[in-house]
């Protein structure tokens, strides 16, 4: 008589990494796959990807002396232009969809944000603009000048929600929304620091309503000076970032996506990823039922982190500044911060392209872009009041 022993196979373990880097695992990860495989450093990068990238958008933080450099002062000349654009979209009676460069006309400002709009595809890839008075509109007419201001710098809206959201609301939300199922699986809507990771779409902008008691510096790194010390020093993470990777949806209806975190589109480098996908963060834990990270995936996620932190840019980022960056070329973060009775970070942010300017969008990226700018004006909603962003089935994002 014989039997039939069945074997249990365990899945793949994920990698010890976590959504925030821990600096003693990278270098001890990296210390034993150069062990392992010292060739590593001789892998030859992927086909049509160079040794190195040129241009203004490749920079490293210690090159900025000045905000000078960055922030464009509007005079009050040019806000009573916005005060007139307000007025000018209210006749209209239309829904807040509609608002565009020509039913928020800016006679003279809508020329210089179209020349901040090519420093964000042509140039350095962020400006700041200083300052919209907050305070002196209701939170409705000061979401019309916001988006009406931008509509001058990215012609396209995009949701970032499955609800038609063209508008979220970052600040901490874990004591307000504590009772959202599942949790709060974002560092956006906590105190927490934010590691460098990138947004959807082209640009991002974030109108600060309020600051906080301390900390919450938003920095910005430039993808391309990431991307040329990693490729001159470890080609084989090159490798690894430009093949597919598994992205948890968290609750979406597959379960997963796959595509790369790197392209080299026209002449462009592009890193699009955040970490949390593979991480998990705090309530939203990575599903044990997709494949989960490899070794050589964890070094990677840590390099791109640790070199973009180590060229950053710190910005003075001020109640009623608005700021405008390429999330295509550069990557952000944000430090931890206190809140207090009187003092609350609150940002809003949009998701925006300009249409005229764009570079153009990496093949397996095509869909999610697709998605995000299809919005019709009577689609698009703008909600006044923080919320956390929901899929089309209502799970939280």
């Amino acid at each position: 008589m014989s039997s039939t022993q069945t074997e249990t196979i365990s899945p793949a373990a994920l990698p010890d990494i976590s959504y925030h880097p821990d600096e003693t695992k990278y270098k001890r990860r990296t210390a034993r796959r150069l062990a392992e495989n010292p060739d590593l450093p001789n892998t030859a990068l992927p086909p049509g990807y160079p040794s190195k990238i040129e241009g203004p958008i490749v920079w490293e933080g210690k090159d900025w002396t000045s905000e000078d450099q960055w922030v464009f002062h509007l005079s009050s000349e040019q806000l009573q232009e916005i005060d007139g654009a307000l007025a000018h979209f209210k006749t209209l009676d239309k829904s807040m969809g509609y608002i565009s460069k020509e039913t928020f006309p800016l006679p003279t400002l809508s020329a210089i944000l179209e020349s901040l709009a090519h420093e964000l595809y042509s140039g350095r890839g962020f400006f700041v603009l200083r300052t919209i008075p907050v305070d002196n509109y209701s939170k409705t007419d000061l979401a019309i000048i916001y988006a009406g201001i931008s509509s001058h710098v990215g012609s396209a809206r995009g949701k970032q929600d499955g609800t038609g959201a063209v508008i979220a609301h970052i600040k901490d939300l874990t004591v307000s929304h504590a009772h959202e199922k599942g949790g709060i699986g974002n560092a956006a809507y906590t105190t927490d620091k934010q590691v460098f990771h990138t947004d959807v779409g082209d640009l991002i902008a974030l109108l600060a309503i309020s600051q906080s008691a301390e900390g919450g510096i938003s920095r910005i790194s430039s993808g391309g000076r990431v991307y040329n010390e990693i490729a001159a020093t470890r080609p084989d993470l090159i490798k690894t970032l430009s093949e597919p990777w598994i992205l948890d949806t968290f609750g979406g209806a597959s379960g997963y996506t796959s595509r790369p975190l790197l392209y080299h589109e026209d002449g462009h480098i592009i890193i699009q990823y955040s970490r949390r996908h593979f991480t998990g963060y705090k309530a939203q834990l990575r599903s044990t039922d997709i494949p989960p990270i490899t070794e050589a995936q964890a070094e990677a996620l840590d390099a791109v982190h640790f070199l973009a932190e180590k060229y950053s840019l710190g910005l003075n980022f001020q109640k009623g500044d608005i700021q405008y960056i390429n999330s295509l070329g550069l990557l952000h973060a944000r430090d931890a911060f206190r809140d207090d009775a009187e003092h609350v970070r609150h940002l809003v942010r949009l998701w925006l392209r300009n249409d005229k300017l764009a570079w153009a969008t990496p093949k397996p990226l095509q869909p999610i872009w697709q998605r995000l700018y299809s919005t019709t004006p009577e689609e698009q909603r703008f909600p006044i009041e923080p919320e956390v962003r929901r899929k089309a089935n209502g799970a939280t994002k």
